[in-house]
């Protein structure tokens, strides 16, 4: 579960289909223009710009197929031609100069003299434009596009931190705190409470950022086999958090993957400085958020805490969020499992809360005083034994023709 920071003017959200269609729209419109403008050689020209379009495109695609071919053949597509050929061709473009080059052959088009020499002018346009980077994508859709197909080093960081960690401590965590509480008191909260800074910053020990967080013990360790490791050791900490004479335990741990994001910042090998680790960092928070509620072993076993790293002067900062962590969890409704009913048969006796009457049950319910809080109320159903029956046998008599 997440926090309480405000989350929804902080986390990004996905992007939304808005740039496609506003583009589409306005394309509409142009053609609409264009042909109001020159409707006589509106389809004349379409069709020339529609053909230079493709066959540019068709162009680009061939530079890359020579690089790929040439240098990276053996290395990244072990030979394969065809792999080579689907990684540098779109399927549409491969169309449209099949297309083309059929109409050619059997002469449905042909061009005059004036739009021979504006094919290659426009192709070598486009060409000259796409090289110098005039037409490459913006980072804005380099950003969507990392994370449509789950590129970022955010999402591979909270794939491993859940995979190799949270996944298996998790689903054992309500037994430690289990065994814990039986000895040690009960504590505020069964949840694991995982820290995520926005500068990704992340202390040895919760003590250096705020005095009132101390650590109480751990818990029961949790011992696997892991990777050639025999009976490697998981456990985790039990933290005391101190405020206006209250005392807060939970069991609480920063989230190890952001130390990497805080270290790559300071590299420049890497290739991203403060604000490119800001925005990691929530792609981390909001990736991990969806895997965990997807996970059924790890549902309302965890708490996200996202920490704004614009608190300077607040030396109780990490302690009062905590504790507003904590709070919230306490006002949360929980509800319990549904229970099914069983189908088993009981006698029923003639005299009690269930009552027969021939043949058909009737319930009776005591009377309870009346109380001042809402209640479901339903009507008491009435007794039928000091009522006339009705004794007649419509099934033995005849049936008269006319009624």
């Amino acid at each position: 579960m997440s926090g309480v920071m405000g989350e929804e003017d902080l986390v990004p959200r996905a992007r939304s289909r808005l740039p496609v269609v506003c583009s589409a729209g306005l394309g509409l419109l142009m053609l609409l223009v264009a042909w109001l403008l020159d409707p006589d050689r509106f389809s004349e020209r379409a069709g020339m710009i529609a053909f230079c379009i493709t066959v540019e495109t068709f162009i680009h695609s061939m530079c890359l197929f020579a690089e790929e071919w040439l240098f990276h053949s053996r290395q990244r597509y072990h030979g394969r031609i065809n792999e080579i050929f689907q990684a540098c061709f779109r399927g549409h473009v491969v169309f449209g100069m099949c297309s083309i080059f059929l109409m050619l052959m059997l002469g449905v088009v042909s061009f005059s003299g004036e739009q021979r020499s504006t094919i290659p002018l426009m192709c070598a346009v486009y060409l000259l434009l796409k090289s110098l980077g005039f037409l490459g994508p913006a980072p804005v859709e380099i950003s969507e596009i990392c994370e449509m197909k789950k590129m970022n080093v955010a999402h591979g960081l909270a794939w491993s931190f859940y995979i190799g960690y949270l996944k298996f401590v998790l689903p054992d965590l309500q037994n430690k705190v289990s065994q814990y509480s039986s000895t040690k008191g009960k504590l505020s909260s069964p949840r694991l409470h995982i820290l995520l800074p926005l500068n990704a910053k992340v202390p040895t020990k919760p003590e250096e950022e705020d005095t009132n967080v101390i650590f109480h013990e751990n818990l029961p360790e949790l011992e696997r086999d892991t990777a050639g490791v025999r009976k490697r050791s998981y456990k985790n900490s039990v933290y005391k958090i101190t405020q206006d004479k209250e005392t807060f335990s939970c069991v609480l741990e920063y989230a190890t993957p952001l130390l990497t994001l805080y270290q790559m910042s300071h590299e420049s090998s890497a290739g991203f400085g403060e604000r490119e680790r800001k925005q990691q960092v929530l792609l981390f928070y909001r990736t991990l958020s969806q895997i965990l509620e997807d996970s059924l072993e790890c549902r309302n076993h965890y708490r996200l805490i996202l920490l704004d790293d614009e608190h300077t002067g607040d030396p109780h900062y990490l302690s009062r969020e905590i504790i507003q962590h904590l709070k919230q969890q306490d006002r949360e409704i929980h509800m319990d499992p549904i229970q099914e009913q069983t189908n088993e048969i009981h006698p029923v006796p003639e005299e009690g809360p269930i009552k027969y009457f021939n043949g058909v049950r009737h319930a009776t319910y005591p009377e309870d005083p009346i109380s001042n809080d809402p209640t479901l109320m339903f009507s008491q159903p009435q007794s039928l034994r000091s009522e006339p029956v009705e004794t007649t046998d419509y099934f033995n008599q005849p049936i008269n023709a006319k009624r």
